[in-house]
């Protein structure tokens, strides 16, 4: 039985598809009709949907299959999964190396989504809680995040949600944010100066995949007053050693 919150022609397009992977993939509007529970007619108008957005599409006989959306989607998952487990062997290095908290991030819209951590032994450290979130424009690995889309996107970005200040740090400021987006973009790494917590720093990279495209982020958070300039490099290489397990090969490299 669906849930009562259930959403009717999500419901049915859901249905379709699972009757095209159990045909094998492919199948004639007849046999996914039959499938699905629906009027052939209803079938058609959302296989129709579904083909306009890439979810399905025609073969050459004339059935329905499964679309490159749908294959693009499932790439992005398995990369997900992928980071989470090539990850956990560097992070616990860095945060060996470093004795602060190792934060590994990924992007949900406009927030960073904090999926592991490695913490130290310390008593005073930074908890990030596995599961929380952040706007991009106060995190480390956000603002890197953000100059993936260029200046544009940053300005699209602002527009969206409008820069809520978190403390006397946040860069508020579209113009701001731009020019600290645009330096942090070209070397490679950034920081978080107590702009989402007073108190807290962060020094935070991106994590590419073996097509150069930046699926995750790493980060360390440390207390503002023990954050080290010297940590940089090391920050760097986890970030580069984690790439590299994805299949990432730097220009050049």
């Amino acid at each position: 039985m669906k849930p009562a919150s259930s959403i009717q022609v999500i419901d049915r397009a859901a249905s379709l598809l699972d009757a095209i992977a159990r045909a094998g993939g492919e199948a004639s509007l007849k046999v996914l009709a039959a499938d699905s529970g629906l009027h052939p007619s209803t079938a058609f108008r959302i296989l129709g949907s579904l083909i306009a957005n890439s979810y399905v599409e025609r073969s050459p006989t004339g059935n329905y299959r499964l679309g490159i959306r749908l294959l693009q989607l499932a790439a992005k998952v398995g990369t997900h999964l992928d980071v989470r487990r090539e990850a956990p062997p560097i992070m616990e290095w860095l945060r060996n190396e470093i004795g602060e908290t190792v934060n590994l991030t990924l992007r949900d819209r406009d927030e960073v989504v904090y999926v592991e951590r490695f913490t130290p032994s310390r008593m005073m450290r930074v908890e990030q809680v596995v599961g929380s979130r952040a706007p991009l424009h106060v995190t480390a690995v956000g603002k890197l995040l953000l100059g993936v889309e260029g200046e544009a996107g940053v300005r699209a970005y602002a527009e969206r949600t409008r820069l809520p200040s978190y403390t006397r740090n946040t860069l508020a400021e579209v113009e701001s944010l731009v020019r600290e987006v645009r330096e942090a973009t070209a070397r490679g790494w950034a920081l978080d100066d107590e702009e989402a917590e007073m108190g807290v720093g962060c020094i935070g990279v991106l994590i590419r995949d073996n097509n150069g495209h930046a699926v995750a982020g790493l980060s360390i958070s440390a207390p503002i007053d023990r954050r080290r300039e010297e940590w940089i490099p090391l920050v760097v290489e986890a970030g580069r050693r984690i790439s590299a397990r994805l299949g990432h090969a730097p220009e050049g490299g």
